[in-house]
C-alpha cells in the first residue's frame, strides 16, 4: 500500500507564509505527477498545483505568483510554498501522487488533509 503523510498546515495571518510538505512511502516504484488540492467548506475539491517528475509544473491562477509546489524524487516529497496568503486560502489542503507501484500498475493516492487557515 501506499501512504501521503501531509505537514506544515496550520493558522497563518493574511500576508503570511506557510510550507506544506507531502511524503510517499509504499510499495513504489516511481511517483508520475504529484500535488495539492484544496477544499474550502461548502465548495468542491480544486486544484491548487501539480508537478511532474521531471518537474513540469500547472497551478491555479488564484495562485500563481504566490504559491511554489516542487519535489524531492528522492524523498518521495512534495512541498508547495505558500507566500501572501489570503483568507481566501483557507481550505483544506490535500496531497495528491499518481503512484507507479513495484508491479508497475500505476494507481491515484491521496493524503488525509491537513488544515490550512488564513486570518483577516
Amino acid at each position: 500500500q501506499v501512504q501521503l503523510v501531509e505537514s506544515g498546515g496550520g493558522l497563518m495571518q493574511a500576508g503570511g507564509s506557510l510550507r506544506l510538505s507531502c511524503v510517499a512511502s509504499g510499495s513504489i516504484f516511481s511517483i508520475n505527477r504529484m500535488g495539492w488540492y484544496r477544499q474550502g467548506s461548502g465548495k468542491r475539491r480544486e486544484l491548487v498545483a501539480t508537478i511532474t517528475s521531471v518537474g513540469s509544473t500547472n497551478s491555479a491562477d488564484s495562485v500563481k505568483g504566490r504559491f511554489t509546489i516542487s519535489r524531492d524524487n528522492a524523498k518521495k516529497t512534495v512541498y508547495l510554498q505558500m507566500n501572501s496568503l489570503k483568507p481566501e486560502d483557507t481550505a483544506v489542503y490535500y496531497c495528491y501522487a499518481e503512484v507507479v507501484l513495484t508491479t508497475r500498475s500505476q494507481n491515484d493516492y491521496w493524503g488525509q488533509g491537513t488544515q490550512v487557515t488564513v486570518s483577516s
